[in-house]
């Protein structure tokens, strides 16, 4: 038998778009993108994954928390296999995330995943 591909590992920067309607899109298939991102992160593929957040949204325990964004560490076999998860995401194709801000990297752990 064959071996495995090697898996890499990819850090994904997606900023949500910043017009007025981006937080209700983003709200409206909330439900759907967390779905299919708890299928991903039972596959492997996702390890960890989240909402960016302003620097207010931290400012005290009561501070509205207001997503600008999301971010993840995948593990796939290319770079294009990360793409294609990323832009077949309802995030994605709703016009939740900035396509011309969105950033896929290889990159090398100097830490372990958890």
């Amino acid at each position: 038998m064959s071996a495995a591909p090697p898996r890499h590992k990819f850090i994904v920067y997606a900023p949500d778009m910043t017009d007025e309607g981006a937080l209700q899109r983003r709200l409206s298939v909330r439900p759907a993108h967390l779905q299919r991102a708890k299928e991903e992160i039972a596959k492997g593929v996702i390890k960890v994954a989240g909402a960016m957040l302003t620097p207010a949204s931290i400012a005290s325990p009561t501070a509205e928390k207001k997503m600008v964004g999301s971010v993840f560490i995948c593990e796939a076999e290319s770079l294009d296999a990360v793409r294609e998860l990323m832009e077949s995401d309802v995030y994605h194709t709703a016009g939740v995330w900035d396509k011309e801000k969105t950033v896929i990297l290889p990159i090398a752990l100097a830490t372990e995943l958890p």
